[in-house]
């Protein structure tokens, strides 16, 4: 099983870009073994979701990396440095990696962790648009992305089984 998870405010600009690319992923043909859950700011959802072991989580957020607006990264956190980490979460606002660390302190056994992010324009509310031009732009090829290291997931060989 493969958990997408889409985080961030819908009402911050450009915060809810994870929100909508699990929004437009949930709109597409269903792929078997693969849940998408737009958790939004609910973080301690999240750390609990992360206690059923999924295979692989993709993380969908807004991030700030310093490049141009609409830039899509795929990051591998660094799970070790997860122990070091508060986990501490707010009830505002949510911080992927706090609630990685929440699930760990927990028991979770996090593997295969991706963080698709998009470089944000704005993080102030929009009145009529959720994101910028450049962030909505690049929501299909977030979603081109993820596609892709879902199907990297299936093609790797699960536990005990081989090629």
């Amino acid at each position: 099983m493969i958990l997408i998870a889409g985080v961030g405010n819908i009402f911050m600009g450009d915060d809810a870009f994870g929100s909508e690319v699990t929004r437009r992923l949930a709109e597409r043909p269903a792929w078997p073994g693969v849940c998408i859950v737009d958790f939004g700011i609910r973080g301690l959802d999240l750390a609990f979701a992360l206690m059923d072991e999924y295979d692989a989580t993709i993380i969908v957020d807004a991030t700030l990396r310093g490049g141009e607006p609409g830039t899509i990264y795929v990051i591998d956190p660094d799970l070790s440095k997860l122990d070091d980490m508060a986990a501490a979460l707010d009830a505002h606002s949510m911080d992927p990696l706090r609630a990685l660390a929440l699930a760990r302190s927990m028991g979770a056994n996090l593997k295969n962790i991706r963080i698709v992010g998009c470089e944000p324009a704005t993080f102030e509310p929009a009145a009529e648009a959720w994101l910028s031009r450049n962030v909505d732009a690049a929501v299909d090829h977030a979603i081109a992305v993820i596609e892709s290291l879902i199907q990297e997931c299936f093609a790797q060989p699960r536990s005990g089984e081989r090629m």
